[in-house]
């Protein structure tokens, strides 16, 4: 039996440590294997007969016991070559036979077993590569090499019949979903193993991949992106990890192997072989890839080695005109992600000798003669302006580049004005050149604005002039332009949005000049009266170019006032008057009741989807800065407790997750604090079905912290009582964040609402055990605080402590001794429960007393004394107003009281002996 075992195998153990003989040890090794065997430990019992064996290998008994032990552990052949040295040692052993009989027909079966399934994989194969056989048929190969592809037996497999060649041969159909089968095939065999994923990038080669990646459709694109990913990510956590692989101890180091891909997908930026999708995402996994993720890491090598072999082939994309046709193939996405790209290598430099050498291979780039290379050094340092703008601020003040820029805002060739006005527009919004630009610009892009025949030159223009005009900012005064025509603009910004003959690219122009726009309160009310330009700036945002994204997401900002407003010291103001300086002015329509008519306007106009529907982007064009602005317009949706069903019907409360988890720091508190609002008044469970619901958790929880409003701290703790109350794994994810601590802390916060709004959390935390055995523990003063706030005048503190209070004395009897103790005013405030005019404290008061009565005489004793009993009587006897739940309990305590006879039952007292015992 399992006790007995366990107490030979303390004995087997104690007297291994004080064995000092060699021969004595074996002896107690092979015995201890013996307990192993029986209690099911098989790795132990292997490892102990394996000494035992070192020992004496001719120990029959422990030879034995290490064959069951690896028969158990499913190792076969080194259970046979044991029992057969077992069988030869005594052969008329019956033991012995029987095993040895058992484990043969046993390895027989699972050869046959392993052949059929080689067989079926081979079978899989054929059937794919058989181009004469029927589709239904190939597709089910294809879904099961899928699924086999998967779990770790089933890769074994793939590898063993020569996968990786015959995957080869799939990647070369000219069938799409043979290929998509072939590529999520690899993604099984490579997810988190690393010696797989080395020996697929020698085999297959990563050239086939980039192929693959950069040839036509758009979804085997995607797919190839994607496994390029899981291999990255493969051959990186290997490296981290310090046994590598499931079984291997010793792995080559993965670095080639990183470098060969990183080394392909750099020379895929100029090819023009190369599809605009795949050549985007070859750019996305350098993002992805290449920088530290951590600064912590002082390791920048990978960056440094990329900038030296492709800084320039990156700035090819970054100076390609798509519509002049040399050059390679691009996205709309293309530049925006060059651009991101350009930053993240540039930000993850460490000193002043890189950045120069950074800054000096771009201005070699730029500084090529002759106007195609003009024109393509200026949308070079457009793309520059929009990510390293440092380095975009150098490069425009090279000399003859401004100059370059004017004279081709004016060139008889839209594209070249086009590409002038663009880089123009970017150097406006950087600081440094700004007051250049301001002086030169502002005649240059009226002009343009009024003269040009051309809409996309127009639209470009307008943008100009917004952007130079709005460094006023959220201020009403402040206005660059004469009143109305910021009116005047928008209105035409509008027109443009909805004009579906313009090409894209120019209708998200208008969104840009929108951006600006917006910050005039007319500007939105005239906006969101404006069905179309909704619904136009909605589908924008959902569509395939995904530059547009943060001007939906500043747009979206502006109109419902999410951005954070500096309110002026009032006593400066009337100083700034006296002085009559400039006073910023708030619009009146930027008032709350205009703001909350704009908010029900974008409800309409279906504004949750195309926000749900940004958030989706695996692009870089979502950046930080972009999911804050999504994050803060969600907030302000769910600013009214009417429109959050809406939200989350329309899938926000599931797009909020990610955005507060991977956002900046205020992004988060935002994404966090609408999650919050949304937990308070809709169903969790319904709102964040299935494993949703957890990830709720850590968000709330970080709103719980000193950096965060009272209001935030107050709508975080409610969210989390309602958690709290579901289920006994939610309130295990609280504890596992370390919320318990923080919600204590609350607990003693000045502010009525927050305190009350803790102790409710604590109330619901209190039916897990762990945080009832706090309550258990000695040397703190949490029951005490209960007990007191009970007594306080706060309606709703009273409820949640004296509830607290309640579940704990009913879960945890022997609390109910210590209550007396916490304070000597005690039992003035379980009486002040009962008398209580509220019949939910009545009715926590009448089971803390009968809790406490229960769990000890002597208690019973105390409380019969006082006046409780008298009122106990009178509850006991209900009637009109008085609920049967208080009455019932009230009941059970004079009864306990009785049973303990510390008093006498009613029929006694009424024989005329009177109340005391």
């Amino acid at each position: 039996p399992g006790p007995y075992m366990q107490g030979a195998l303390c004995c087997y153990t104690k007297a291994l440590k004080l064995s000092d003989r060699q021969a004595e040890s074996a002896v107690l090794y092979r015995n201890r294997s013996a307990c192993y065997l029986k209690l099911e430990e098989y790795s132990k019992a292997e490892a102990d007969a394996s000494k035992a064996l070192d020992t004496d290998p001719g120990d029959v008994k422990a030879r034995f016991r290490r064959a069951q032990a690896f028969q158990k552990l499913g190792r076969l052949d080194q259970a046979f070559l044991d029992a057969q040295r077992c069988a030869q040692l005594e052969p008329k052993n019956k033991a012995f036979q029987d095993l040895l009989r058992q484990l043969g027909a046993h390895i027989q079966q699972k050869s046959l077993q392993q052949n059929s399934t080689d067989a079926r994989v081979q079978q899989m194969f054929s059937l794919l590569l058989d181009g004469s056989a029927n589709d239904s048929d190939r597709q089910k190969a294809a879904q099961n090499l899928v699924v086999l592809s998967r779990e770790d037996a089933g890769a074994e497999q793939i590898f063993r019949n020569d996968g990786v060649k015959l995957i080869q041969r799939l990647l070369q159909s000219k069938q799409e979903d043979v290929v998509l089968s072939a590529l999520r095939t690899l993604v099984g065999l490579c997810t988190g193993h690393q010696s797989r994923t080395m020996a697929i990038v020698n085999e297959l080669g990563m050239e086939q991949l980039c192929a693959v990646m950069g040839a036509g459709a758009s979804t085997v694109s995607l797919a190839a992106c994607h496994l390029l990913q899981v291999m990255f990510e493969a051959l990186t956590e290997g490296m981290k990890r310090e046994i590598r692989g499931k079984d291997e101890a010793i792995l080559p180091e993965p670095s080639k192997e990183l470098r060969s891909m990183l080394r392909h997908l750099l020379e895929m930026m100029p090819a023009s072989n190369v599809s605009g999708v795949g050549r985007d995402g070859a750019i996305n996994l350098l993002v992805k890839q290449v920088p530290r993720k951590s600064l912590k890491n002082p390791d920048n090598s990978l960056t440094l080695w990329v900038i030296d072999q492709g800084l320039k082939k990156i700035l090819e994309v970054a100076g390609t005109v798509a519509e002049l046709s040399e050059g390679p193939p691009l996205t709309d996405n293309s530049h925006m992600s060059c651009s991101v790209l350009l930053s993240k290598l540039y930000d993850d430099l460490k000193s002043d000798k890189e950045r120069e050498n950074f800054n000096k291979l771009c201005e070699e780039y730029v500084h090529r003669s002759g106007l195609d290379a003009k024109l393509r050094a200026i949308q070079t340092v457009s793309v520059l302006l929009q990510g390293p703008s440092d380095v975009g601020n150098r490069t425009l003040e090279m000399s003859g580049m401004i100059d370059a820029v004017i004279s081709l805002c004016a060139s008889e060739d839209v594209i070249h004005q086009q590409v002038a006005v663009e880089a123009l527009i970017h150097a406006a919004g950087k600081a440094k050149r700004a007051s250049f630009i301001t002086a030169n610009g502002v005649a240059l892009l009226k002009d343009l604005y009024k003269k040009s025949e051309n809409d996309r030159i127009r639209v470009r223009a307008l943008v100009g002039l917004c952007k130079l005009g709005s460094a006023g900012g959220t201020d009403f005064s402040m206005k660059q332009f004469a009143e109305g025509s910021t009116l005047k603009l928008a209105k035409q910004c509008r027109k443009w949005l909805c004009n579906e003959s313009l090409p894209p690219t120019s209708r998200r122009w208008s969104v840009e000049g929108l951006a600006y726009l917006t910050f005039d309160a007319d500007v939105k009310e005239d906006l969101v009266q404006d069905k179309n330009a909704l619904l136009a700036m909605c589908e924008l945002a959902k569509s395939e170019d995904k530059t547009v994204l943060f001007a939906v997401g500043s747009t979206l900002v502006n109109c419902t006032n999410s951005y954070d407003v500096e309110k002026p010291d009032p006593q400066m103001v009337e100083l700034a008057k006296y002085a009559k300086q400039h006073v910023p002015e708030e619009h009146p329509k930027d008032a709350p009741s205009y703001v909350e008519k704009r908010l029900v306007k974008l409800l309409e106009a279906g504004v949750v989807s195309a926000l749900v529907c940004m958030v989706k982007q695996e692009s870089p064009a979502l950046t930080e800065a972009c999911r804050e602005c999504i994050a803060r317009v969600f907030l302000a949706l769910v600013e009214r407790q009417e429109d959050r069903g809406t939200v989350v019907a329309q899938g926000g409360g599931k797009a909020l997750i990610p955005l507060a988890s991977d956002n900046t720091d205020n992004g988060k508190i935002k994404a966090a604090q609408a999650l919050a609002k949304i937990t308070i008044t809709s169903n969790p469970e319904i709102a964040f079905p299935g494993e949703r619901i957890y990830e709720t958790v850590r968000p709330l929880v970080s709103l719980l912290s000193l950096e965060c409003t009272l209001l935030q701290n107050f709508e975080a703790l409610m969210a989390l009582t309602n958690l709290a109350g579901i289920s006994e794994r939610l309130r295990q994810k609280l504890i596992k964040e370390k919320a318990v601590p923080k919600i204590e802390g609350y607990m003693f916060e000045e502010h009525d609402l927050v305190r009350a709004s803790a102790t409710e959390c604590m109330c619901n935390m209190v039916l897990s055990t762990e945080v009832q055995k706090q309550y258990l523990a000695t040397g703190n003063d949490r029951l005490k605080l209960l007990v007191l706030y009970s007594g306080e005048e706060d309606e709703r503190l009273r409820k949640a402590a004296a509830g607290t209070l309640a579940m704990l004395t009913a879960e945890q009897p022997e609390l109910c001794a210590r209550i007396p103790g916490t304070t000597t005013h005690w039992l003035e405030i379980v009486q002040a429960l009962l008398l209580s005019e509220i019949t939910d404290l009545r009715h926590r008061g009448v089971v803390i007393v009968h809790n406490m009565m229960q769990a000890e005489k002597s208690l019973a004793e105390t409380l019969m004394e006082s006046e409780a009993l008298e009122i106990l009587s009178v509850l006991a006897k209900g009637g009109e107003g008085m609920p049967e739940a208080v009455s019932k309990v009230a009941q059970n305590c004079l009864d306990k009281a009785v049973e303990y006879g510390v008093i006498q039952s009613r029929e006694g007292r009424e024989n005329g002996r009177g109340t005391e015992p």
